[in-house]
């Protein structure tokens, strides 16, 4: 038997005519296999594979603002965070969803307490991607993480996003960078073009330094709408928030297989 008391399947429409289904009395919307928390208060433009565009993805995502959470309040870590971010989750669950994940990779201070707190899949941060990377890489290559904000890394951090061995990874970080800084500093307005190659310079910078790194994260929920042009100037797997989010919608979202045979 189903595990959870609602509804968990695909509906192809070819079932038999009476087909008994039910919903939980508040639950007004449906079909979200994935829901996402952001940030309520920042200001600079969400473009297309940003986490929080809806053209970033090809199948429905629920979002969530985090009432009154601002870069600096979930940079720091502050305990403080967890309440509101539980009480956004819960909202998210009780709407239906099926998996929780997030517009942020500092979301990750929280990952272990609230993944804790859910009765549902939990991965707000892509960090919590390292350790999958690191299988993969078989022990013969560094990851290098293009970050936001170096100095909100912490091994507190790590811990709760699973990171065992954070010595393996080589952190870039771009909160100085001209126009990519507009992301941190509310600005409200960048040059796309700019903090494409800004993005780019920063990965090949790091597999410069780094020339063992075998795979790239992008921390940042920012990244992604960039990913294809890392990618391009590395010649290395790249992983971001999208590759997570796909990752959990697939396990939470399965349909039947339809073809010829």
């Amino acid at each position: 038997m189903p595990k959870q008391d609602r509804e968990y399947g695909y509906m192809t429409g070819l079932e038999e005519e009476a087909q008994w289904v039910s919903m939980p009395r508040g639950q007004n919307i449906s079909g979200y296999g994935v829901g996402i928390l952001y940030l309520d208060k920042v200001w600079y433009p969400m473009v297309p594979g940003n986490i929080v565009n809806a053209y970033t993805f090809d199948f429905p995502v629920r979002l969530k603002a985090v009432t009154g959470l601002d870069t600096p309040w979930l940079h720091s870590g502050d305990p403080a965070v967890f309440d509101v971010l539980l009480g956004a989750a819960k909202e998210l669950a009780a709407e239906g969803v099926r998996a929780i994940s997030a517009a942020c990779g500092f979301f990750g201070h929280f990952q272990g307490r609230l993944a804790a707190a859910m009765d549902i899949p939990v991965a707000v941060s892509s960090l919590v991607q390292a350790p999958w990377i690191e299988i993969l890489l078989g022990g013969k290559g560094r990851i290098g993480v293009l970050t936001a904000n170096a100095s909100a890394m912490s091994e507190s951090l790590f811990a709760s996003c699973g990171i065992a061995h954070p010595e393996r990874l080589v952190v870039a970080d771009l909160c100085h960078a001209p126009q990519f800084s507009a992301i941190m500093e509310d600005r409200g307005a960048f040059d796309n073009t700019e903090v494409r190659r800004e993005v780019v310079s920063a990965a090949v910078g790091l597999l410069e330094e780094h020339p063992d790194i075998g795979a790239i994260l992008l921390e940042c929920s920012d990244m992604p709408p960039y990913a294809w042009a890392v990618q391009r100037a590395t010649g290395l797997p790249v992983f971001d928030f999208t590759t997570l989010i796909r990752w959990l919608h697939g396990a939470v979202a399965q349909k039947p297989y339809a073809g010829w045979v």
